[in-house]
């Protein structure tokens, strides 16, 4: 287990070959996923991520069809990778990550 707390988490990255998924626990008392299982008692699902190749291009894309952003442009993810939430309420209800496997920007914005 990783603690994440510029994200308010601790996380566990469970990796197959095409395929990854992220285990979320609450770090803090103002971590996003506290509120998201003190609202959901029997737990569910937070979010899903995709890659994609440009998160520019993306975005602009996304701006495009009128799909709102959760943040001005990309931020730092847990992976170090540039990230985007998109609007749950523009995504079908689900709140969706898109992540842009990216090692320049990492090096760039390590901590």
């Amino acid at each position: 287990m990783q603690a994440q707390p510029e994200h308010g988490v601790y996380t566990v990255f469970v990796e197959l070959d095409n395929t990854k998924i992220e285990l979320l626990y609450p770090y803090g008392d103002n971590s996003p996923i506290k509120k998201f299982m003190e609202k959901n008692k029997d737990g569910g699902i937070h979010h899903i991520c995709l890659d994609v190749d440009n998160i520019t291009n993306a975005i602009e894309d996304l701006k495009s069809r009128n799909i709102r952003l959760l943040s001005d442009g990309p931020k730092t993810g847990a992976h170090g990778y540039p990230v985007v939430f998109l609007h749950p309420k523009d995504a079908n209800g689900v709140l969706t990550e898109l992540e842009q496997p990216d090692e320049e920007w990492k090096k760039k914005h390590a901590k």
